[in-house]
């Protein structure tokens, strides 16, 4: 099974959850690969040639847009919680 599939399947630890709210960042990277593969799914674009054919790419802004989305909202979390 491939590391994609078993990530799909499994939940966060609470610990890993609560840490990357802390600020750890250890943490934070393992939620963004837990993410990794729906990051990289909306990231996906299409373009088109002059002659129709198809061709599919990682909009690589997209994919650092979104990890900076997750990042800050994880980390607002936390902010959210004290005030």
């Amino acid at each position: 099974m491939s590391e994609g599939n078993s990530n799909r399947n499994t939940m966060l630890p609470f610990e890993v959850i609560v840490a990357a709210t802390d600020g750890d960042v250890e943490a934070i990277n393992m939620v963004l690969n837990h993410y990794q593969a729906y990051i990289l799914l909306l990231s996906k674009r299409c373009l088109f040639d002059e002659f129709g054919n198809r061709y599919e790419y990682i909009d690589e802004e997209k994919k650092q847009m979104l990890e900076i989305q997750l990042i800050t909202g994880i980390l607002k979390f936390q902010a959210d919680q004290i005030a």
